[in-house]
């Protein structure tokens, strides 16, 4: 998939994060009180990690698909999204030559450090 559609990704993931479902015959939660979790979130309490694995013609075009997260990861709302949830984009190739348990992945906040 193309960098802007990688990028557009990213939103939609923090919508989902931030995302309180209304349930029929339940009243909304007043101020200051917790929403009822939907089932899912029972047994999965925290949001998964995020990973962008992107491949591609060479360096240039890895390179490119990697920071197209970052950028994205710029322009959200303040939210606590970037905060609660790693985000972190591995090139496949890093990820086969060095393997996975190497300090490949760069997080979106900041591509220019490397992570374990």
């Amino acid at each position: 998939m193309g960098p802007e559609r990688l990028a557009a990704k990213l939103p939609a993931y923090e919508r989902l994060h931030r995302y309180v479902p209304t349930i029929r015959g339940r009243r909304r939660p007043s101020i200051g009180q917790k929403p009822e979790p939907e089932d899912w979130r029972r047994h999965y309490p925290l949001f998964p990690r995020l990973l962008f694995v992107p491949d591609g013609t060479g360096p240039a075009d890895i390179e490119n698909r990697v920071t197209a997260p970052c950028s994205a990861a710029r322009q959200l709302a303040p939210s606590r999204f970037l905060q609660d949830v790693p985000i972190v984009a591995a090139p496949l190739a890093d990820l086969l030559h060095h393997s996975p348990s190497a300090t490949v992945r760069r997080p979106v906040h900041d591509p220019d450090q490397r992570v374990p």
